[in-house]
């Protein structure tokens, strides 16, 4: 008798950093929303990867949320404890 083997769940896999479409679907916003924002320095500061390509780090998001999502230069302030310079 052949047994039907059923496939193992492939674990989810939870991105270290996230673009501005996903980062929009995570907070409920529309891209558009979320560049203005970002322009407005009311987001974290993203990273710039290979070249154009900008993300925001997951990690970095989640904590900015517990804080109450303050504005940037709040934010920078702190998260390096010396008045946002690193």
């Amino acid at each position: 008798m052949i047994e039907e083997q059923t496939p193992k769940a492939c674990p989810q896999t939870v991105p270290l950093a996230v673009d501005a479409k996903r980062l929009g679907s995570m907070l409920g916003l529309s891209v558009r929303t979320v560049r203005s924002m970002d322009s407005a320095g009311q987001l974290p500061r993203p990273v710039r990867l290979a070249g154009r390509s900008v993300r925001w780090s997951v990690d970095e998001l989640r904590d900015w949320l517990k804080s109450g999502c303050p504005d940037r230069s709040t934010w920078e302030r702190t998260r390096t404890g010396n008045g946002g310079r690193q």
